[in-house]
């Protein structure tokens, strides 16, 4: 039977190791190597899928965090190349950030990937538009326009393809990108008919009615204008910039009593909105209320200093009431500079140099090149006309 070897059985055995081990040269004992402790493999790390950063940035978008929503689209579309859901989400976002080019490349990307979306046909089309709108020389963009309405035309085949409730829906955002174009190539009649277009294929969307009532507007049609900005309330109750608008246009129509509510509740719904905000500013000033109107307007501007002239305009009117020309001047200076085409922010730019108060004198040179700039803009606009008569032209 084999027994493993206890302790004094491995020393005896051992004993006459020792005794030889002393009759010969001692060796140096085997180096005593310390066993390396092991070292944890690397947690393996799962890539985080393009779908999504698409989805963190279509929330930054929603939230108007354009830089955050162009990072994650980005993101998504080095992971994945052919997401087209990732390329058209940074293709809009490069068009908020003013990106035009960039932006016109990827949508043009996406389209070669995707040749029947027209989402993606929609969204170049836009930047076509806003890359003429934010030129500082459009002439250097002037075949932009006619290049969106080519887009688009390829889109309406597209949509004209489909069937059902998908196919009115394509065929009504079609034409109401078509009625933008027309309206910054200053066809008012056609932009009505597209907007009709666009409405009559979707009916109950309140922006193609807010389009109309701002397209009437535009023409001088104030009654048509209120009648289609309140069906653009009533289909959507909850949309700030609709119910502002319509609030704005009832006290231009020296409804002021109805007006005041509407604007106090667009504000309200949407106390972040600049548009919304300033409107109820506005409304405040075309009724007298000073107080209201100053705060709103300087609430507005600072939310959003650049895209709304007209909130400029109403302050410097405000300071004109108020006779502080200092502030009017500089607010003034704003709109004219901001709205660049629209005569009236000119003619009162002008007004203010042509009033002196206290140590602000009076600048009959720079009214003058106000009055005449009002005037190249609108040659029949007759306050300029007056203004220009009482200061000289020369």
């Amino acid at each position: 039977m084999n027994l493993r070897p206890t302790l004094i059985s491995l020393l005896a055995l051992g004993a006459p190791l020792g005794a030889a081990s002393a009759q010969t040269t001692p060796t140096a004992p085997p180096a005593q190597t310390t066993p390396a402790p092991a070292v944890p493999a690397a947690p393996q790390t799962r890539p985080i899928p393009a779908a999504n950063y698409v989805a963190t940035g279509v929330f930054y978008y929603e939230q108007g965090k354009y830089d955050e929503a162009y990072v994650a689209f980005r993101a998504a579309s080095e992971l994945d190349p052919r997401n087209t859901n990732a390329l058209l989400g940074l293709g809009r976002t490069q068009v908020k950030l003013r990106l035009y080019s960039a932006a016109t490349e990827t949508l043009k990307r996406l389209i070669a990937l995707d040749s029947r979306n027209i989402s993606a046909y929609i969204a170049l089309a836009q930047a076509y538009q806003q890359q003429y709108i934010g030129a500082g020389d459009r002439a250097s963009v002037t075949g932009n326009l006619n290049e969106a309405l080519r887009i688009l035309a390829d889109a309406e085949t597209l949509a004209q393809a489909q069937s059902g409730s998908d196919r009115n829906v394509s065929l009504s955002k079609v034409w109401n990108e078509r009625g933008y174009v027309y309206k910054l190539q200053g066809d008012g009649p056609q932009a009505i008919d597209a907007f009709k277009q666009a409405s009559s294929l979707n009916p109950d969307n309140s922006i193609f009615l807010y389009n109309l009532g701002d397209m009437y507007y535009a023409t001088g049609n104030l009654p048509l204008a209120l009648d289609y900005l309140q069906q653009a309330v009533i289909a959507d109750p909850r949309d700030s910039f609709n119910r502002a608008y319509y609030a704005k246009l009832l006290a231009l129509s020296g409804n002021v009593t109805a007006a005041r509510p509407e604007a106090a509740q667009a504000a309200k719904l949407a106390p972040n909105n600049a548009y919304a905000v300033g409107q109820y500013g506005v409304v405040s000033y075309l009724a007298k209320d000073t107080v209201t109107a100053n705060a709103q307007l300087n609430a507005a501007v600072k939310l959003d200093p650049l895209r709304y002239p007209e909130f400029y305009y109403y302050l410097g009117r405000l300071n004109l009431d108020g006779g502080d020309l200092k502030s009017a001047r500089e607010n003034l200076t704003r709109a004219a500079a901001l709205g660049s085409s629209t005569p009236e922010y000119a003619y009162y730019l002008g007004l203010s140099y042509e009033r002196g108060a206290g140590a602000i004198a009076p600048d009959r040179v720079k009214a003058r090149e106000n009055y005449q700039r009002a005037l190249k803009l609108n040659p029949n606009y007759k306050p300029a006309q007056d203004g220009l008569a009482r200061v000289g032209t020369s």
